[in-house]
């Protein structure tokens, strides 16, 4: 199992971190304004100092994956992603939390709170490497899995 991670060279750190809010604020929508930067060769930052979150993506291939195959910005809507985000995180977190049974591919917990309006950037990131994910490592999160 180790020789397929290392032989894909796949390295991940998803961490989305959030600013605790109130029950009435996380149910109003936020207005997101995200800096994409890409840092070096396969690594995509998304912040918004103000929302105070980020998504760091180090994942070699993931870059160039997104830019050839993945669905343009726009082509899904958000509400559509946010639905495919909530059950691929949550099967994310199950995997992460027995790396006996699932290995090493689930580094880490991804912090994704329903209720909180990431914005459309952070949802069309994360869906893009959760299904980026799943057809390089053949592992599946629930449900269909685009082939883009």
């Amino acid at each position: 199992m180790k020789n397929y991670i290392l032989f894909f060279g796949i390295f991940l750190l998803l961490v989305l971190s959030c600013k605790t809010q109130n029950d009435t604020e996380a149910m109003e929508p936020m207005s997101v304004t995200t800096d994409t930067t890409a840092i070096a060769n396969d690594t995509v930052r998304i912040a918004n100092d103000e929302l105070e979150y980020e998504i760091t993506i180090i994942d070699p291939g993931f870059n160039s994956w997104l830019y050839s195959r993945a669905k343009p910005r726009g082509y899904y809507s958000q509400q559509y992603l946010e639905n495919k985000n909530r059950l691929w995180v949550v099967q994310w977190n199950i995997r992460a939390m027995q790396p006996q049974r699932y290995g090493d591919l689930y580094l880490m917990q991804i912090d994704y709170e329903p209720r909180i309006d990431y914005g459309y950037e952070v949802n069309y990131m994360l869906y893009n490497y959760l299904v980026y994910f799943q057809l390089t490592t053949g592992q599946r999160l629930g449900g269909i899995v685009p082939k883009t």
